[in-house]
């Protein structure tokens, strides 16, 4: 197998080496005990393979390898092994001795002769060798491919090898090489030429020798009477030579790590004393094991090629590939000489090389790319080499992307402005690498070095959501702004027209013409495949370059270059063949002679010997035949399932397959295990395919595999794509079995039946269960910590490809919303894909799916940095509406149970504050403007650009396509929505309609009484489709059942249309209405009143047969027309500017008319025909449009500057939304339930219209929350934000219950502790209002308070004046205590509701709540320091903390009034924002942007803790265990995730964040609750309840903002007292 030079391995191989009879009961414990979990261990904590190859593992000694093969598997894990690769046991008992599979003749001869001397016959013997002239050299082999021959040949041969060395004809040591055992030459062939760093630390070998006291004769030894020996080879002394001085010779000089145990048995080694050494070398080899793999990690597997950048992890595997591809250039080619010239010339276009399949294309350009440095030995060149059969995402979005990303990381190192700073390709970096900046626009600057700069951030070619548009202009800026002729660009691309649905096409219209200089571009495309070469031509033409397109047709090679290509492949592997049998072959290659066709014909030629009975017929014509006779013979030796199965499953993966894999792969399969099943002994609870028989499979189909790095893991693929050709039509011809391989393999990915979970099988009729073993499958390697680990690449790129491939789409779409899965593939640097994946437009995925991936699409920034972080994002934006998505509940569920592992819960989310769009599409044209666009009923939306071209968005799908017709392309300019007919006119008046719902086929209208119209308007009837022409008098009426239109002619241009079941409306100027028969076309009525203008707008009101007109300047008249002659009901004149009506909006169900001027927005009551409601525009912006929402409770508009769509709520008159947009928006569209504004550019956003009902009545107070207070069992809290209006909330449903008003605005406000009564201070006026009936049972005038206290008792109220007395009066009748006349700055209550304790001038006094008086002042020694900040204690009632300016603390016993000094804090440290804990353990001393200050007063210790940003708030919970911080996360990132706030609760023990979670908004409060809840509120008016707990975050149901009709949940009013009740003077 062809394997790049730098390929790292992802496989820890071993190879098991042993006396296969000496070693059964042990290598059977270590396949039971050892390597399961040491595989286990590997997969999880490493991310690597484990695999372990036992020659001898099958009971059938015909199935045992030979030696030539066994070698080849130690060489191939002493090479790929990352870590270990030999596992030895070596026994009491020497082995058996084979016969060896080839003998040199001269050799053989010296044996034959010898043996004939000593009269010996060797009949035997020669019946079993034959001579091959084929050999090189020449040979005598075995007929049977097996060593285990007859034990009679045997003793001849080992008796002619003794006798050779008695006879001193030949050297002991060379004789020595027939008689070693195949432990014996396992073992010297891996350990004895190899060089000390291929072998040291990487060999287990385990000696156990066995002395018995009583030692008989082994019956498996022959006796010294029955043959003749030299004492050199017998078996005893080979043992010696091997275990005394061969291993032990090499374990200082090769580092080998052998164990010695000797057993010493009286009479035997019986089979307890054989196991007990088994269990013992179990438990040492686990051990072992794990220590020399202590030092892998994921860094040293594969880590370049699991970078989280899977464009950088791309580029490392086009960059394996083009070396592993031009190892297999063979003859040198004369076109080489023409690419050189190609490359060393100034070139304007491409070159394309064209050529038959199998030509060796491919591999010729992967050598000429390795050739272009020494073609251009002056230059510095960029070569960018891209195989598109390579790619895992096949399209040309992707490759394009790609190539951007690889020329701007090859730039780098030439241009980067900062060359000392090391640029982070791969791994994931802090975020403020990871974010978009402003400079990430995709708007280049204008300097020439800040554009190469600007070019040079890769960020820009790894955005989600870019459009291919984007991606060719940066290719374009690439190529045009970074190639020089010093460092030249040059790109070679192979395979672009293997790719599908015509990729390859638009791949070439995309790139530059001409091409920049210094810039040269290779291209490869089969000659059967015209189109290519015709796009090349067209997209360069002659024109343009002044020459004509460039090509090079590229030819197979000779016969005898393929004959001389074909003899170094077979000597390379120690064969030839006979003069005869080239005669064959040179017949062979006159039709055929493509390279892939010789190395088959090597396979098969190299099986020929010289004596082998051949004809014309014994070699294939053509590359697929000689695949085919490949097949037969593989099916021949190793089975015929087997092999089918293996090269299906290889042919079907998309990252290739590991033989690991491939062995998991053939164990689960049952047709596959049946053949082993049927042949064991007995049930066997656990089974697998015996690795050995894959290894010796593969080795048969190394010429044809090549091993390269695809998503982590070093994957085998076919060298050509003929070989899956061959196998398809083989094998999987049928869809039926195509799908059956699809499922197992999304079965093993999945890992169904991994971890002991046995597989059923039926054998002999009966169903058995078998545990095959296959590795297990997480979605993260190395996760056990709280940090990401390493992503199973293969698992998210394989599973979701064969469970669509099998039609498990059910499955496929619960795979998408699992979090794990969507980590991972964010993780691995795969959002974009994940994205696609959820905007794909397979059965099962609906709108649910599509929002997720848009939100996931708006968050590819924060996101790339923080894949962890998936849940907030979602706790942010999609959770708040979980109750309307249904289909998303599971995948909620699961993003709150992964947001309570950070510590921190959800009670009641906050009222939403960003309105995510169901899905945002960008035009797919750049430099295009709107010319017109509609939306049907069920949710397809269509665009007209200004170049006339159509695009069509169906609602499951994300990315527009463009709408094409058989006939050629039409230059469109308006389309109309009708239900879901689309009409659609071209520039020469010519008209499709067009059913969305059935095939994309249009329906052409044609009017043969009529020349062709431009279209007004089309309304829904149900004779068909009624049709206003611009500028015309007439109305025509098209019926799509008989395709016949029908006409309607008035006297004066018809201005609107309106219709109903029987009846035809057509507006016109000054106010008249004519009204027709539907079927007849007669005209039945005229209404007309002058007073009008032109009307814009019918309204028919079927059940009181009336109908109302809209004229342009927005005045009403009603009419009845139940009689003959109709009359004027109603007539309505508004007093607006002589502004005209942009547009209206009907909603016939709710009786609402919607009119539409600049200045104004008028709302009608069409029962009444009433002005209901109007909403007038800001004096320096204009109206633009507007549209009712689907059930009428918002109205959306849209202005002429403003970016967004703003939401007023009908029933208030309140913008309770804005709908942001990426892009100028351009119109407005609503189907059934989707709202959707079209950009000026073509794009456009869809919202949902249930989540903007959701996020529109959710309620918020007029302004930030200035003020919270919790109810003790926080079932309830109340809030105020400086208005007259206080808000009691309800946890329990997440909305308000009572408004509590207020005759001015509230300043502060106090909840008792038994939360039985609200204190509230408004202006001068103090209100007590019983918070369980709601009435205000008190209002006291008069007080002059600043602030209000309420003592810990509850009984008692403190009303503090800065300019007057302050009162002590009682709760609940209002009557005065006392008064207290000093006042006392930040007055605290004791614990036992005695005293006042406050600061006066820098003095700490404390005040009798009894009699006002003055009973206690704090003094200590220090007389001339003052207090700065003090605390009372709720668990110790009768001491205060005070600290000094001096930074003394004390204790102050304020009853006894003593005082004890306890520390003295730096100056540094001056308190800003004092705060104790109620116990008294810690103080919280200040909070200064990114540290908090904290003193441990246990230990008197003081602390300092930084944060993940600059604390904006902080608070101290109840238990004083931790304090709580709103913090402001630094970045240099402008998008909305990176500058959300972020809630973190801190232990104060130790300063670990014990949870996080982000904030929607600003917070503007915060209030900590006795539950470790903690409440915020927000600036906008919303609050939120979290909980925290270190074990489980407490939850109550997680409320969002359930749909209710708003009369239905409407809080009740308390209102106040209108006059005091109580006067204090």
């Amino acid at each position: 197998m062809a394997m790049a030079a730098d390929c790292s391995s992802s496989c820890v191989q071993l190879y098991l080496s042993s006396n296969p009879e000496d070693s059964v009961v042990e290598r059977k414990a270590l396949r039971e005990a050892v390597f399961p979990r040491f595989r286990e261990h590997c997969r999880h904590a490493l991310g690597l393979d484990f695999r372990v190859i036992d020659p001898f593992e099958s009971p059938d000694l015909s199935e045992w390898p030979d030696d030539n093969s066994r070698k080849q598997i130690i060489k191939e894990c002493r090479e790929s092994s990352v870590g270990p690769f030999l596992l030895a046991l070596v026994g009491h008992r020497y082995g058996r001795v084979g016969l060896p599979s080839q003998v040199e003749v001269s050799e053989y001869q010296l044996l034959l002769q010898e043996s004939q001397r000593a009269g010996v016959s060797t009949l035997e013997l020669e019946k079993v060798y034959t001579r091959d002239e084929n050999a090189i050299p020449a040979s005598y082999c075995l007929q049977s491919q097996t060593t285990h021959g007859p034990d009679s040949c045997k003793t001849v041969f080992q008796t002619a090898v003794n006798l050779c060395v008695l006879n001193g004809k030949m050297a002991p040591e060379k004789a020595q090489v027939y008689c070693r055992s195949a432990l014996d030459v396992d073992l010297r062939y891996a350990l004895e030429d190899s060089a000390y760093k291929d072998i040291s630390g990487r060999c287990l070998i385990y000696i156990n020798k066995v002395l018995i006291s009583d030692k008989e004769k082994s019956p498996h030894q022959p006796k010294s009477e029955d043959t003749v020996m030299s004492p050199l080879l017998t078996p005893e002394a080979l043992l010696s030579a091997l275990c005394d001085h061969f291993l032990l010779g090499l374990v200082l000089p090769r580092n080998l790590q052998v164990y010695l145990t000797t057993t010493e048995c009286p009479h035997a080694y019986t089979p307890g004393r054989r196991k007990c050494y088994a269990e013992a070398l179990c438990h040492q080899m686990n051990s072992d094991l794990l220590k020399m793999t202590e030092h892998l990690n994921m860094s040293s597997s594969c880590s370049k090629f699991r970078c989280s950048d899977s464009f950088a992890r791309e580029q490392l595997e086009q960059e394996e590939l083009c070396n592993v591809m031009s190892q297999f250039y063979e003859i040198n080619r004369p076109e080489e000489d023409n690419i050189r010239k190609y490359v060393q010339n100034e070139q304007w276009r491409p070159l394309l090389i064209t050529g038959g399949p199998c030509t060796g294309k491919t591999v010729f350009l992967a050598h000429c790319s390795r050739q272009i440095e020494s073609w251009l030995p002056e230059s510095d060149p960029v070569v960018i080499s891209y195989f598109c059969s390579a790619s895992v995402n096949p399209s040309p979005k992707q490759l394009l992307s790609s190539l951007c990303n690889q020329i701007a990381k090859s730039y780098y190192r030439h241009f980067s402005p900062h060359p000392h700073k090391k640029h982070n390709f791969g791994n994931e970096g802090d975020s403020e690498q990871n974010s978009c900046r402003k400079d990430d626009n995709l708007d280049p600057p204008k300097t020439d070095s800040s554009l190469k700069e600007h070019l040079l951030n890769d960020r820009l070619y790894s955005k989600a959501g870019m459009t291919i548009a984007e991606v060719k202009q940066q290719l374009l800026s690439l190529m045009s702004s970074l190639p020089s002729p010093k460092h030249a660009l040059v790109i070679l691309i192979t395979g672009l027209d293997q790719m599908n649905y015509n990729y390859g096409r638009q791949v070439i219209e995309s790139l530059p013409s001409p091409l920049p200089p210094s810039v040269k571009l290779l291209l490869t495309a089969s000659s059967k495949q015209k189109h290519m070469v015709q796009a090349a031509e067209l997209h360069y033409p002659q024109s343009e370059v002044g020459k004509e397109f460039s090509s090079l047709q590229f030819r197979p090679p000779n016969r005898k270059e393929s004959v001389k290509m074909l003899a170094s492949l077979l000597s390379g592997f120690g064969r030839r063949i006979t003069s005869g049998q080239l005669a064959l072959v040179n017949q062979a290659l006159a039709t055929c002679c493509l390279p892939l066709y010789v190395r088959l014909l090597h396979k098969l030629t190299s099986l020929w010997r010289s004596d082998s009975d051949l004809s014309e017929s014994s070699l294939p014509d053509g590359v697929h035949a000689a695949v085919f006779t490949l097949l037969d013979h593989l099916e021949v030796k190793h089975g015929s399932v087997l092999v089918a199965h293996a090269v299906c499953y290889i042919t079907l993966s998309r990252t290739g397959l590991t033989e690991g894999e491939i062995t998991d792969l053939l164990s689960n399969d049952d047709k596959v295990l049946a053949n082993y099943t049927k042949h064991s002994p007995g049930y066997l609870p656990k089974m697998r395919v015996p690795q050995v028989h894959i290894e010796t499979l593969l080795l048969d189909l190394k010429p044809f595999l090549i091993r390269r790095t695809v998503a982590g893991s070093v994957a085998l693929f076919w060298m050509s794509r003929h070989f899956g050709l061959v196998i398809t039509k083989r094998y999987l011809h049928s869809p039926t079995a195509r799908t059956e391989f699809h499922s197992e393999m999304a079965d093993y990915y999945s890992g169904r039946w991994s971890c002991g979970c046995a597989k059923p099988i039926n054998q002999d009729n009966n169903t058995i269960h078998i545990d095959r073993q296959p590795s297990s499958q997480p979605f993260f390697f190395n996760s056990t910590s709280k940090e990401i680990g390493c992503a199973n690449l293969k698992k998210i790129l394989e599973l979701p490809y064969h469970l669509k491939e099998s039609n498990r789409l059910e499955e496929l779409c619960k795979l998408v919303l699992t979090v794990d899965f969507q980590q991972a593939m964010i993780g691995s640097g795969l959002l974009t894909d994940l994205v696609a994946m959820l905007g794909t437009d397979e059965e099962g995925f609906g709108k649910e799916h599509s929002l997720l991936g848009n939100i996931l699409k708006s968050s590819a920034c924060f996101l790339n940095g923080f894949p962890l972080e998936i849940a907030s994002v979602m706790e942010l934006m999609l959770l708040p509406y979980k109750d309307i998505l249904p289909d998303l509940e599971g995948y909620t569920n699961a993003i709150q149970q992964e947001r309570k592992k950070r510590g921190v819960g959800v009670i009641l989310h906050p009222a939403p504050s960003k309105m995510h769009e169901l899905k945002s599409v960008k035009s797919q044209v750049e430099g295009r403007i709107l010319r017109d666009a509609a939306v049907t009923e069920c949710g397809t939306t269509v665009v007209i650009l200004d170049d006339g071209s159509v695009w069509v968005c169906k609602s499951n799908r994300n990315e527009p396509v463009k709408l094409t017709l058989s006939n050629g392309e039409l230059d469109f300019v308006s389309l109309h929505s009708c239900g879901n007919f689309i009409l659609l006119s071209s520039h020469s008046n010519k008209h499709f309609l067009w059913d969305v719902t059935q095939t994309d086929v249009l329906l052409k209208i044609k009017d043969a009484n009529k020349a062709p119209k431009a279209v007004e308007n089309v309304f829904a009837s149900l004779e068909g489709l009624c049709i206003q022409w611009k500028g015309e008098h007439f109305v025509s009426v098209y019926e799509i059942s008989n395709d016949t239109m029908n006409h309607f002619y008035c006297q004066t241009l018809v201005t609107c249309i309106a219709c109903s079941s029987e009846m035809l409306f057509c507006g016109h100027s000054e106010g008249t209405v004519s009204i027709f028969d539907i079927k007849t076309s007669n005209l039945l009525q005229t209404c007309s009143n002058s007073k009008l203008e032109t009307v814009v707008s019918i309204v028919v009101c079927r059940k009181k047969q009336q109908i109302g007109c809209l004229d342009r300047t927005g005045n009403t008249t009603l009419w009845d027309i139940s009689t003959e002659q109709p009359c004027i009901v109603k007539e309505t004149f508004l007093n607006a500017n002589s502004n005209y009506i942009l547009n209206t909006d009907y909603a016939s169900e709710m009786h609402a008319l919607v009119a539409c001027q600049s200045k104004q927005i008028t709302l009608w009551d069409t029962c009444e025909w009433e002005v209901s409601d109007q909403f007038l525009s800001p004096k320096e912006n204009t109206f633009k449009q507007a549209l009712l929402s689907q059930d009428c409770h918002f109205l959306l508009a849209l202005f002429d500057t403003a970016s967004s769509v703003f939401v007023w709520k009908l029933d208030t008159g309140d913008c309770v939304l804005s709908l942001e947009t990426p892009q100028a928006p351009q119109t407005l569209l609503k189907s059934t339930s989707e709202i959707v504004c079209v950009n000026r550019d073509g794009g456009f956003a869809l919202w949902d219209s249930e989540m903007i009902y959701i996020a529109g009545i959710a309620c918020k107070m007029g302004c930030g929350v200035k003020e919270v207070a919790v109810e003790e069992n926080g079932d309830g809290l109340f809030t105020s934000d400086g208005s007259d209006t206080v808000w009691k909330w309800t946890v329990e449903t997440g909305q308000p219950c009572a408004y509590l008003l207020h005759c001015d605005p509230v300043d502060k406000m106090r909840l008792s502790p038994n939360t039985s009564h609200l204190v509230t201070l408004s202006s001068d006026d103090i209100y007590i209002w019983q918070t369980g009936s709601g009435q205000n049972i008190m209002r006291i005038s008069g007080s002059k308070a600043s602030r209000i206290l309420i003592t810990p008792n509850g009984k008692f109220g403190l009303s503090l004046s800065e300019h007057g007395p302050s009162r002590v009066w009682k709760l609940v009748s209002g009557a005065t205590i006392c008064t207290i006349h000093l006042y006392l700055a930040d007055a605290q209550i004791s614990a036992e509701s005695t005293f006042l304790i406050g600061l006066n001038h820098g003095e700490l006094l404390a005040a009798n709540l009894w009699s006002g008086s003055i009973h206690k002042r704090f003094s200590c020694n220090e007389i001339s320091e003052k207090v700065v900040a003090f605390q009372t204690l709720t668990n110790h009632p009768n001491f205060a903390i005070v600290l000094l300016t001096s930074g003394s603390l004390y204790t102050w016993n304020v009853a006894e009034e003593t005082v004890c000094k306890h520390f003295e804090i730096p100056p540094n440290c001056q308190p800003k924002d004092f705060q104790m804990s109620s116990n008294g353990s810690y103080a919280l001393l200040s909070t200064l942007h990114e540290t908090l200050t904290v003193l441990d007063l246990a230990k008197f210790q003081l602390r300092s803790f930084k944060t993940k940003g600059d604390v904006v708030m902080a608070c101290l919970d109840s238990s004083g265990c931790y304090v709580i911080c709103c913090l402001r996360a630094k970045n240099n990132c402008e998008c909305f995730l990176h500058r959300r706030p972020i809630l973190s609760v801190i232990r104060l023990e130790d300063g670990n964040t014990m949870g996080s979670l982000y904030l929607p908004k600003c917070p503007s409060s915060l209030a900590v609750g006795k539950a470790r809840s903690v409440t915020v509120g927000f600036e906008d008016g919303a609050v939120g309840m979290y909980s925290f707990d270190e074990e489980q975050p407490r939850s109550r149901g997680e409320k969002s903002h359930v749909r209710k009709c708003p009369l239905e949940q409407a809080p009740s009013t308390w209102m106040p007292l209108t006059t005091a009740n109580i006067v204090w003077s």
